[in-house]
């Protein structure tokens, strides 16, 4: 049980980790660096998406035949509803958008963007923990290091996501420990829906090709929503393309090594 807390909170120390930065950096990340690390993170998420989350979801459902692709499928397609309906209903700021989506609000645009994040973080929760209710199952093809390598893919990618909440708050006039917490905190509902999504993949143990394919669909819900935009936004540049790259390449890899 010790393996699976720790699992659940890595994630989050690699956000807060990041946010972090603000208490010694003195500038925000420039452009090209947050367009890095922002393709960085939608490449983990991509492969975490395929190797950890797929691909078991139709191999636990191998008995199917040719239909072993519908639960993971349909679950798919229900993470992907999850997070547009969340993304309807929660008022949040993308960065470098000049309005807010969801639904009218008189939250401060420092508290909007951190919701931005913090909806970006929900689906990474869902992940880890629904990987580690696999692992405890036994039946899901995951070992005990795959659960790892998701757990520390989505930690890497963390760390830079902390800072780019973090600092550019503080640059807004926030003070250092003030922009240090709103970038921690971004972080919170990893564990929180990690823990969630354990205990939901225990109780209904039957259903864990569409809980596996479910956090697929929502974290591919914000890579294509809110990610790929993002670290394509202003200027044309290849370096969020690379950085896309070199993030896929190390969560497969560790994905494989580990797994």
């Amino acid at each position: 049980m010790k393996e699976v807390i720790w699992g659940l909170m890595i994630p989050f120390a690699g956000t807060v980790a990041g946010a972090g930065c603000v208490l010694f950096l003195r500038r925000t990340p420039g452009d090209n660096a947050q367009r890095a690390m922002t393709g960085f993170a939608a490449g983990v998420m991509v492969a975490a998406s395929v190797w950890s989350l797929l691909i078991p979801a139709m191999e636990l459902s191998g008995d199917l035949g040719r239909w072993a692709f519908a639960p993971a499928a349909g679950g798919f397609l229900l993470g992907v509803a999850f997070l547009l309906l969340l993304d309807r209903v929660t008022p949040h700021l993308h960065r470098h958008a000049d309005r807010a989506e969801g639904p009218a609000s008189r939250l401060t645009r420092t508290v909007k963007l951190v919701l931005a994040v913090t909806l970006h973080n929900i689906p990474e929760g869902l992940a880890v923990g629904v990987v580690y209710a696999g692992m405890l199952a036994g039946d899901a093809g995951i070992s005990g290091g795959g659960a790892m390598a998701i757990s520390l893919g989505i930690a890497i990618q963390n760390f830079p996501e902390g800072a780019i909440v973090s600092m550019p708050l503080h640059s807004g006039g926030r003070g250092r420990w003030r922009a240090f917490l709103w970038g921690a905190l971004s972080g919170a509902v990893e564990p929180a829906f990690g823990a969630m999504a354990l205990l939901a993949a225990e109780l209904v143990a039957p259903a864990m090709p569409c809980l596996l394919s479910f956090a697929a669909g929502a974290m591919l819900y914000v890579v294509v929503e809110e990610l790929i935009p993002e670290m394509s936004a202003g200027k044309h540049s290849n370096v969020g393309v690379v950085s896309f790259a070199v993030g896929f390449a190390l969560m497969m890899a560790l994905d494989v090594a580990l797994g």
